[in-house]
């Protein structure tokens, strides 16, 4: 048996393929590659080129690799870019989505982790947040994270196939062979790295007037190392019976984007420029999560994540793949 991975040369979705070959795991990856990276892939693990709402294609592979199971990664991801073209993550997010899970459930899958976000508790009520806090969204990208979760809930009442939502927080950091490559980059911490790598670049910084110590919003930063591992456990949780549920993951620490930009500096010894810009709409001073509940479901805690070590691995990445992964693509 088998587990397909949506999205699975993305950045997160890359680095849980990593970790289940290493642990011998069978996996098939579906990527359509307008984000990710084939690079990213070992060339020895089935890969497939194309939509995850593609039912029929779905059903193919369903069959020819005996898939059980399913870690969907497959989503656009950008809060701005949803806000200016809601249609474009409805129909790409929520649309193909019920069309992948209604293939696998089909051809006889009962065993779903979903990679969902904080997003789609909006502006919490109080911190740290648990999953039983209120669930409002503020933009269309956490709207189509809280459409999915709700499927899934009746998809399990209906025809018994078992998920696990889980609600990330600020995804960060790299391992020796994977690490963030996006274009454009709207991350911190990458960012922050260009700045100290390249002295004519600044850091855009969103407000310095939040009501936080130093100023500026605090988030919760998890390792992504600590994310992959995450899925395994909730995958391993499922095929042992587990029921469904939804769980955070974060360290229920917090740093601010001024504590990133200083960690920088330290570690690599550069001035970094930065510009203070206005403030976001609807960019909450803090968010933190309560990861207890994942602790208590899957004996899940962040291993990784202080913030020392994740701001070392994304650097040592990118230095050793300065282009990204067109660095590893000229060395095949």
């Amino acid at each position: 048996m088998a587990i397909l991975v949506t999205g699975g040369a993305g950045y997160i979705g890359s680095v849980t393929v990593e970790r289940l070959t290493t642990k011998g795991d069978q996996v098939v990856v579906l990527d359509d590659l307008a984000h990710g990276h084939r690079e990213s892939i070992d060339p020895d693990i089935p890969f497939y080129q194309g939509s995850a709402g593609d039912r029929a294609l779905i059903a193919r592979i369903a069959k020819e690799h005996e898939i059980d199971s399913c870690l969907h990664f497959a989503a656009l991801a950008s809060v701005a870019e949803s806000v200016e073209n809601p249609a474009l993550y409805f129909e790409n997010n929520v649309q193909q989505g019920i069309s992948l899970i209604g293939a696998l459930v089909d051809a006889g899958v009962r065993h779903f982790v979903f990679s969902s976000s904080c997003t789609v508790y909006g502006e919490p009520e109080k911190m740290p947040i648990a999953e039983d806090c209120p669930q409002w969204p503020k933009n269309p990208y956490g709207w189509t994270k809280f459409t999915l979760e709700r499927l899934l809930e009746t998809y399990d009442t209906a025809y018994g196939l078992k998920s696990i939502s889980l609600r990330y927080f600020n995804a960060s950091g790299a391992t020796e062979r994977c690490g963030e490559d996006h274009d454009p980059e709207t991350h911190l911490i990458p960012n922050v790295l260009a700045a100290a790598a390249d002295t004519q670049k600044e850091v855009k910084v969103f407000g310095n007037q939040y009501p936080t110590p130093d100023g500026t919003p605090i988030r919760d930063y998890v390792h992504v190392a600590d994310l992959a591992e995450a899925h395994i456990r909730a995958l391993e949780y499922l095929r042992q019976g587990g029921a469904s549920d939804a769980l955070n993951l974060g360290t229920g620490q917090g740093n601010s984007v001024l504590e990133v930009i200083e960690t920088v500096r330290r570690l690599t010894g550069s001035p970094i420029r930065v510009r203070i810009e206005n403030p976001r709409p609807g960019d909450p001073p803090r968010l933190v999560a309560n990861p207890s509940r994942a602790k208590s479901v899957l004996g899940w805690s962040p291993t990784m994540s202080d913030l020392t070590s994740i701001i070392q691995s994304a650097r040592d990445w990118r230095k050793k793949y300065p282009h990204g992964y067109k660095s590893l693509a000229s060395t095949r």
